[in-house]
């Protein structure tokens, strides 16, 4: 009796993915890894050009952020005295002459 109970309850037994899962259950998380990788990457890439765009954030990208960046720069040798004054002004004039914005 004992043994028709055992042999009843064995073929029942679901093992965890079965004998067709195999080793593919690591495909899951990767695939879900990989979308969410993908998700954020292109949100965050939007959310820079846009940024980028209103003008800026430190350290954003574009032409106006290289301006700010070449005018702290500037004003940077001008405060160590590596340029006298009428040198600052005069590259300062420049840099701000050929803004690609028009400000």
């Amino acid at each position: 009796m004992l043994n028709a109970l055992a042999t009843t309850v064995v073929p029942c037994a679901v093992t965890w993915g079965g004998p067709w899962f195999g080793w593919w259950w690591i495909f899951i998380p990767i695939f879900w890894i990989a979308v969410f990788a993908l998700l954020f990457g292109f949100a965050g890439r939007r959310w820079r050009r846009a940024a980028a765009a209103r003008g800026g954030y430190p350290g954003a990208w574009g032409p106006q952020s290289a301006t700010r960046s070449a005018e702290q720069t500037l004003a940077q040798r001008y405060a160590n005295g590596d340029i006298d004054e009428q040198e600052y002004r005069a590259r300062l004039e420049v840099l701000r002459a050929n803004r690609s914005d028009g400000a």
